[in-house]
């Protein structure tokens, strides 16, 4: 059953290497993400960030401190990973999992990683492109493709679970692939280990030598192919 979740207030676009931009319409591309958007990547599970517009106001947050793509009237952080939403006429997007609030938050408010909570905001995938604006009507779907867990050990496990047979996965691809930052990479070898023995020399370091071949993620997202968002060209 569909569910009304108010309107898209804001978008914004953030270029590699520059501040997010706020813009009146974008134009979104079916499992990549936002034109022109430094997080736009076909095996992300990160491509846009959801926020909702009653956490700025509780904590009396300037515009864009959240770093989001598109502010929300719903409040983000009952969100659920697997829901599907649309945007607009055609614009859909797949829940991911909440984003972690990191300590460059603090930048623009001092303590405001630690005030925030739960309330950073969702991550997501673009299903289905298309160009929006701000005032497209939100619709909810229901959960209509499987869930992510928000622990980043079971998407490591998870990530690792899809790896082909006689491929191997380096840790900086890992941590891209199972959403969270680069410096996770050092924590990689002791949650592996306690993944137990069939999960040892799944992922390497970037300079060990292999003669396997190094997965970047193709076919990551297949359940999208599945459930008929996308057709079999997308990755």
């Amino acid at each position: 059953m569909e569910q009304d979740l108010g309107h898209l207030l804001g978008i914004a676009v953030r270029p590699a290497g520059a501040a997010p931009q706020r813009v009146r319409q974008a134009e979104a591309f079916a499992g990549h993400g936002l034109e022109g958007d430094r997080h736009a990547d076909p095996v992300s599970p990160r491509q846009l960030l959801l926020a909702g517009a009653l956490a700025y106001a509780d904590l009396d947050l300037p515009a864009l401190a959240l770093r989001e793509n598109l502010l929300l009237e719903a409040d983000t952080a009952s969100f659920r990973s697997g829901d599907v939403l649309r945007i607009g006429a055609t614009f859909t997007l797949r829940l991911m999992f909440q984003c972690e609030a990191c300590g460059s938050l603090d930048r623009h408010q001092p303590g405001l990683s630690r005030a925030i909570g739960g309330r950073r905001g969702m991550l997501a995938r673009v299903l289905a492109g298309g160009r929006i604006q701000a005032g497209d009507r939100v619709t909810g779907l229901g959960p209509l493709l499987p869930a992510w867990p928000e622990d980043w050990r079971e998407r490591v496990r998870m990530v690792l679970d899809a790896l082909p047979p006689g491929h191997v996965l380096e840790y900086r691809q890992l941590a891209h692939l199972a959403g969270v930052a680069a410096g996770y990479c050092r924590a990689f070898p002791r949650a592996i280990a306690r993944l137990g023995p069939d999960y040892a020399g799944k992922a390497v370091p970037a300079s060990a030598p292999s003669g396997l071949p190094r997965w970047r993620g193709d076919g990551l997202f297949a359940d999208e192919v599945r459930a008929g968002f996308r057709d079999a060209a997308g990755t």
